[in-house]
């Protein structure tokens, strides 16, 4: 088949692309013929064997557009799920990178190891790979160069580009890629259309087929996408670094296909990546899974294919919850001091967090200018409250706009740290242009020179920086519980969904923790006073489920006082050795069971509808364990609040039964018996 002219002139790629069907052929291991030479298809398969990514060069049947172009191919179990798929590059004021070439090399390779996270979902992380690299060169002058690198995962695949250093192309400006993913059949997807590249990727992920993703929409990663009968796979990008941020839109004509788009600056759209040789683009990840569930566990791949740990001591990064200072509001808790910006208010957090065993506060807006983030303001003294909380064993975060750090990066940062700081969160960034994304680079680079853990915000999705960078402790990119002060969007459906899209990326900051609950019925935006939708233990169960080394415990601290489910804050990790999922179906429910040492704590969560689990306890060890159960009260369907603690034994051998009220959740600790 044969894209046609509009897609590129909407996409600002400026000539025909084409694909041809898909030739059955034996997937050769060869090395492809070398230049001048015709090619035949080569590929590089999982380590199991259940997956393949495949390469070719292909003479296009179109007389305008002579040689050979580059496709690749993946398939699943023996079955297509991408058929060929062009790649390329477009470069301003050059020609193309994309067709006419020759093969100087393919070469094989492969890794087996497994490294160790500071803080995660899982503390032993497997990395096995297999990979193929394809070296290329233009037939025609000047002979530029370009290497496709292709790995195979047992839980994906991914590609990049990789230029060499070269005379023929030294510096360079990308202005876009021609990057497809031509799927084999109609496909569903849960796409996260933001409309604009300036976004905080904080909007709802919605059921659409490929066909209402048009040439125009700016869709965010990740992307879902699930086959008719399985399997389920995901679309991301990793160790996104010095390059623009990777969207996807529609191909009109074919409503099985997307093509990549990259994030331009505000002011120059045509100028989406500037760079020299050699220069690697980011990873392209298509994570497979038989289920969606599935793809939950294996969320590290996009860790893998970033660089190791760059720092060489990590003790001083610790995860933790905080309490945090913002809604702090007009409502009338019952206080002896005027709640607002001032020392008593925040000294006041800093006596929750140590009575509920939390191990930060986070000072939000307010205790700086938004122009100057090192004189604060209002006689706020973040030294004297640094001092204070480490009486109450409490360290302190410090909120900030990502403006002021940009001007003040190198005299605040160090200064933080003289303070006795403990970290920094940076927000309102809103765009992952390659300058953006180079702040990035900068942030977490100065932070861990000055032993500052960093939560971004108002920011794009995660593309495994934080293994590289573990201080990179959590990352916002979510549609999270403050729109509940002024919207209804953040729903139980949505919260069953961003497990199986969002959370494919990496941690995410949703700010969990409303302890004022409400029906569906119930329900409506109280400005300053936190509310959510659905149950007590709906948000209990959050903990457990979405994966989040910072967690955020949500409110005042008179919305806690003396609240049935506070026990279970106060104990639940935030970083986990070992994460299982054990049901789940997208937008519809979730149950994950995560350890943490000996002890499991397990969160279930459901949409709108009432619901009854029966969870299998296989991942837990011989013997006997402790069931304390945080589950909706028989009255949780009309009074959200209403919370049921109960402790049974359980074995691995049996199972956990639990009803969920309408919009409802459960949570649970594992502890072996005796401990």
């Amino acid at each position: 088949m044969t894209f046609s002219a509009g897609l590129y002139q909407h996409l600002s790629i400026r000539r025909f692309i084409s694909e041809t069907a898909l030739i059955a052929a034996t997937i050769l291991t060869l090395p492809l013929a070398r230049v001048g030479c015709a090619s035949a298809a080569v590929a590089v398969a999982s380590p199991d064997g259940k997956l393949s990514i495949e390469f070719e060069l292909k003479s296009n049947p179109q007389p305008y557009l002579p040689g050979e172009r580059i496709y690749y191919r993946v398939s699943y179990l023996g079955s297509t799920l991408l058929t060929d798929s062009p790649l390329g590059i477009d470069f301003k004021g050059a020609p193309p990178l994309d067709h006419d070439f020759g093969v100087v090399s393919s070469d094989h390779e492969s890794h087996d190891s497994t490294w160790e996270t500071v803080v995660g979902a899982q503390r032993k992380i497997p990395d096995h790979y297999n990979q193929l690299t394809v070296a290329l060169r233009e037939r025609r002058p000047p002979g530029r160069r370009l290497n496709v690198i292709l790995r195979a995962y047992n839980e994906g695949v991914a590609f990049r580009y990789y230029l060499p250093k070269q005379d023929a192309l030294d510096q360079f400006i990308i202005s876009s890629e021609e990057t497809a993913f031509c799927f084999s059949r109609p496909v569903s997807a849960y796409a996260l259309s933001l409309g604009h590249f300036d976004s905080p990727y904080e909007a709802p992920f919605r059921k659409v087929t490929l066909d209402q993703i048009k040439p125009t929409s700016i869709v965010g990663l990740p992307l879902l996408v699930q086959f008719p009968g399985g399997p389920s796979m995901a679309l991301l990008e990793a160790d996104l670094t010095d390059y623009a941020g990777m969207y996807v839109a529609g191909i009109p004509g074919f409503p099985n296909a997307l093509m990549s788009r990259l994030s331009p600056p505000p002011d120059r759209s045509d100028e989406a990546v500037k760079g020299a040789t050699p220069k690697a683009t980011p990873w392209r990840v298509l994570m497979v899974n038989p289920r969606p569930a599935g793809l939950i566990e294996s969320n590290y791949l996009t860790m893998n294919l970033n660089p190791p740990c760059a720092l060489t001591d990590t003790s001083w990064i610790k995860p933790g919850k905080t309490s945090l200072f913002w809604w702090v509001g007009h409502y009338p808790y019952p206080v002896s001091f005027q709640a607002g910006e001032n020392m008593e208010t925040l000294r006041h957090y800093i006596d929750f967090s140590s009575q509920r065993h939390l191990e930060y506060v986070l000072f939000d807006d307010g205790w700086s200018t938004h122009e100057d983030i090192i004189h604060a303001v209002g006689g706020i003294s973040i030294p004297d409250l640094v001092a204070y909380g480490r009486e109450k064993g409490v360290r302190v975060l410090l909120w900030m706009p990502w403006t002021a750090v940009d001007k003040q990066l190198d005299e605040a940062f160090p200064l933080y740290e003289k303070w006795g700081v403990a970290g920094v969160k940076v927000d309102f960034m809103n765009r992952d242009d390659q300058e953006m994304v180079n702040f990035y680079d900068r942030v977490i680079k100065k932070a861990a020179q000055n032993h500052l853990i960093v939560d971004f915000h108002g920011a794009f999705k995660p593309t495994g920086l934080r293994r590289t960078y573990p201080n990179l402790i959590s990352r916002e990119a979510v549609m999270g519980l403050e729109y509940s002060l002024w919207s209804d969007r953040t729903t139980p459906e949505h919260d069953v969904t961003i497990p199986f899209t969002r959370m494919l990326a990496g941690p995410l900051d949703y700010a969990p923790g409303a302890f004022r609950n409400a029906t569906r019925a119930d329900f409506k935006p109280r400005g300053d006073e936190a509310v959510s939708q659905g149950t007590r233990a709906h948000q209990l169960a959050l903990y457990v489920v979405f994966e989040n080394p910072l967690g955020m415990v949500w409110g005042y601290p008179e919305s806690y006082e003396n609240q049935p489910g506070i026990d279970f804050l106060e104990v639940v990790p935030t970083t986990w050795d070992e994460t299982r999922v054990l049901d789940g179906e997208v937008a519809e429910h979730i149950a994950i069971a995560r350890r943490k040492g000996n002890v499991w704590y397990l969160g279930a969560l459901t949409n709108w509808d009432e619901r009854d689990m029966e969870l299998p306890l296989e991942f837990l060890s011989a013997g006997e364990y402790e069931a304390k159960t945080f589950a909706d009260g028989p009255d949780a369907n009309t009074v959200a609040t209403s919370l049921k603690v109960s402790t049974t034994s359980v074995t691995a051998t049996g199972k956990l039964r639990i009803h969920l009220a309408s919009g409802g959740g459960a949570a649970v600790i594992l502890t072996p018996a005796g401990h």
